[in-house]
């Protein structure tokens, strides 16, 4: 039990803690591949403006303000550990001015987005692409062979709305960010398109999520040792104050049994000897019996509970015919239901499980005895048996009052009962179906209970079909 339950711990920390290394992985990728992208997009439209004032075109609104945005998105990167700010450039970049007279076409004038250097690198790959108005390539202006043709999906859908930005898929399978802008001058290109291939980001993303994988398993390595370590040290109070409670029951059980023995023994002695004619005095003697046989069986299930709770009720498993077993429960407790005027009828039986033919014997005995408790005179108790796939499937069934709703999930519970001053009436302490679930399950089988108020309870137990001999399994 306490193994099961340190498992479930262990996977609940490490569970946590893979979800906090999930988070911080995941959100220093999306802040990394958040950079690659600012920058691609901003290096474009610089390199655009660039272009734009050496054809002499007229500069678009947006891009006079690349040179801010690209100041913004320093600042936002400049704490990363990759980004390595460099001062001198910055005050450089800061002084930088274009003096009056330095070209023909009065550089004094333009705006500052143009001033402004950005990364060389960033402005190194970028491919100029200018196109005619058809969207065919006038020259090659770059000082490489082009990685890319023109995108005619981009070319109209700059002529359409002046600009247009997307990534593209080029014939190698290779991405790339691709910058086209409509030009209104009539003795130039129709249009520009500037391309970033992404290949050198991918495979810094790819690097870094495969460190990330490789950093989180290391650290759910890590994070899996300790939280078993620390499960177990959480887990060992309760534990060991579970097995000197296991301990005591265990030890109580056998101590009682005796002083239980020689009660009874006395009692029956006291009752052969009293004369006929004291009734009081038979009365109470026999009230010793009865509560000395209901003290035994109390003893007894919490012996079987102990074992079960500790693994150590031994079972052998074998192929059981049910067949011969049904017709001797129903040859028990055939004669108990007539004196109380119920009808305990066994209709289909059939097939082989794999069970302990002595421990399922005392699941089905519980059961019949609930039912016999619950079932008024008159009444009816079925008991049958059928394969179903690769299990057989027990059932009992009664026309007793039946279960209400509310109590259908409990009834497994130890000392449970739905109507507790009846059951202590009964000699009912609420031990049994705890018993056969424990001991259904440890055949590996599975038990349940449907049940309705007025129509009866039904009590079904699947074992698995038997086919050849188990030897002797400790549980």
């Amino acid at each position: 039990m306490f193994s099961g339950l340190r498992l479930r711990l262990s996977l609940v920390y490490a569970l946590a803690a893979l979800i906090l290394v999930v988070l911080i992985g995941g959100g220093a990728y999306l802040v990394v591949a958040r950079y690659f992208s600012n920058v691609t997009d901003l290096a474009l439209r610089h390199k655009m403006a660039h272009e734009f004032h050496a054809l002499g075109a007229p500069l678009p609104p947006d891009l006079a303000n690349a040179d801010r945005d690209w100041s913004v998105i320093r600042r936002e990167i400049a704490p990363l550990p990759f980004v390595q700010s460099n001062p001198q450039v910055e005050r450089r970049e800061e002084e930088e001015k274009i003096r009056p007279g330095d070209d023909e076409r009065g550089d004094a004038e333009l705006p500052r987005a143009l001033t402004t250097p950005v990364d060389a690198a960033e402005l190194a790959a970028i491919v100029v692409l200018p196109l005619d108005s058809s969207g065919r390539l006038l020259f090659n202006p770059n000082n490489l062979d082009l990685p890319l043709e023109p995108d005619q999906v981009a070319f109209q859908a700059a002529l359409a709305r002046g600009s247009d930005l997307r990534t593209i898929t080029m014939n190698d399978g290779r991405r790339a960010r691709l910058l086209t802008y409509r030009l209104t001058r009539a003795d130039g290109p129709a249009a520009l398109q500037l391309a970033r291939e992404l290949s050198d980001q991918e495979q810094v993303l790819s690097q870094l999520m495969l460190g990330l994988i490789g950093l989180g398993a290391f650290s759910m390595a890590l994070v899996g040792a300790a939280s078993w370590w620390l499960a177990g040290r959480a887990l060992r109070p309760a534990q060991e104050a579970w097995e000197r409670q296991q301990r005591f029951i265990a030890s109580a059980s056998h101590e009682l049994r005796a002083p239980l023995t020689l009660i009874r023994a006395s009692a029956e002695v006291a009752l052969r000897d009293t004369p006929s004619d004291t009734a009081d005095q038979y009365e109470l003697l026999g009230d010793i019996l009865a509560e000395s046989d209901h003290m035994r069986r109390l003893v007894d299930d919490l012996l079987t509970l102990t074992r079960l709770d500790s693994g150590q009720l031994k079972l052998v498993i074998e192929p059981v015919n049910l067949a011969d077993l049904l017709s001797r429960v129903h040859r028990q407790v055939a004669r108990l239901g007539e004196q109380r005027g119920i009808t305990i009828e066994l209709t289909t039986v059939g097939g082989v499980v794999q069970a302990d033919a002595e421990r399922l014997q005392q699941v089905l005995l519980i059961a019949l005895d609930n039912a016999l408790r619950h079932t008024p005179s008159g009444g009816t108790i079925t008991l049958a048996a059928a394969p179903t796939g690769r299990m057989v499937q027990i059932t009992v069934t009664d026309t007793g009052s039946g279960i209400a709703p509310e109590h259908l999930p409990h009834i497994f519970e130890r000392f449970y009962r739905a109507d507790p001053a009846r059951g202590r009436e009964n000699g009912n302490a609420g031990l049994g179906l705890s018993i056969a679930k424990g001991l259904v399950e440890a055949m590996h089988g599975r038990i349940t209970v449907t049940s309705a108020l007025g129509a009866g309870t039904t009590v079904s137990v699947a074992l698995p079909q038997g086919e050849t001999t188990v030897a002797a399994n400790d549980l």
